[in-house]
């Protein structure tokens, strides 16, 4: 009887994990606009929300909570307050290097003191990729300073993420643009979260997005990239400061879902994502939260 239980261990074990969920907590910003501090107290209607001090203490909490958590930004990191226009992005940087983020896309402020000046950012303050798979940097100063996605290791599960950005001719002034090629990020969208989801053997695919929630005179935007995609499965947005109560759902090109969010602007709000994985049933969302941050988020 002992070695027949031996013996039928590794089935039980594996009918178990075939069975029990696996969790991963996403974590997510957008447009956070230089916004170190919070918005002070003046009667306005953003009165003493936002800051790093709030943002990182939340972020820590649902750390020692849960085991799998990915920490994402959709771009704008830059602009906004007087630390950017006198220390160019740098105590932003680092800020988002304490805080642990796993991955930023570029937005178009990110170029506003000029290309030089975020690579250099970048070089000397980031110890996190910046990925856009849509924008050519060959010949500029941005050469060799992102990548067009990353696989991350989460348990036993390999989560793909990569980013696209906005046109920036007639939105980024040609001297900060520079040389960069903007290319199709539908195309460029489709290409790379297909070799995530083939080539790499990503559970999920995570796409971060500063194209902006939705237009009505058919820009690329992340309504439009949802609906023409094939292997996403989740957008996170920017671009817009579009506030979603709940995310957005639509379907594919193949028939399935593919959820956007988006949290507003000047990180007064981290959005939290938690997702379950199974072999019986797939990965699916069960939880949203938009999480206020605040003076008293930091205690």
């Amino acid at each position: 009887m002992s070695a027949g239980a031996v013996l039928a261990g590794p089935t039980l074990l594996e009918a178990a994990e075939y069975i029990s969920p696996y969790r991963l907590t996403i974590l997510h910003t957008n447009d956070t606009h230089s916004r170190l501090e919070p918005f002070p107290m003046d009667g306005g209607r953003n009165q003493g929300l936002g800051g790093i001090a709030g943002r990182s203490a939340l972020i820590q909490k649902i750390r020692a909570e849960e085991e799998q958590v990915l920490l994402l930004d959709a771009g704008d990191i830059f602009q906004g307050t007087p630390y950017f226009n006198i220390y160019k992005g740098e105590p932003e940087i680092k800020a988002m290097t304490a805080m642990q983020y796993d991955a930023c896309t570029i937005g178009n402020h990110d170029f506003d003191a000029g290309m030089e000046n975020l690579a250099t950012q970048l070089t000397l303050h980031a110890n996190f990729p910046m990925l856009v798979a849509n924008y050519d940097f060959t010949g500029t100063a941005m050469e060799h300073k992102t990548q067009p996605y990353k696989v991350f290791k989460k348990g036993r599960l390999k989560i793909g993420v990569f980013g696209v950005s906005i046109e920036g001719r007639g939105l980024i002034p040609d001297t900060l643009f520079g040389a960069t090629k903007y290319l199709d990020p539908v195309q460029k969208a489709n290409e790379t979260a297909d070799q995530l989801k083939r080539l790499e053997n990503c559970d999920m695919v995570i796409c971060l997005s500063h194209l902006g929630n939705k237009y009505t005179d058919g820009k690329v935007s992340d309504e439009v990239l949802a609906k023409e995609s094939s292997d996403i499965d989740l957008i996170i947005g920017g671009h817009t400061h579009t506030f979603l109560d709940d995310p957005l759902k639509y379907t594919n090109k193949n028939g399935n879902d593919v959820i956007v969010n988006q949290v507003g602007f000047a990180g007064i709000i981290l959005g939290r994502l938690d997702f379950e994985f199974s072999k019986f049933s797939g990965k699916k969302l069960v939880k949203n939260h938009n999480l206020s941050v605040s003076q008293k988020s930091a205690g």
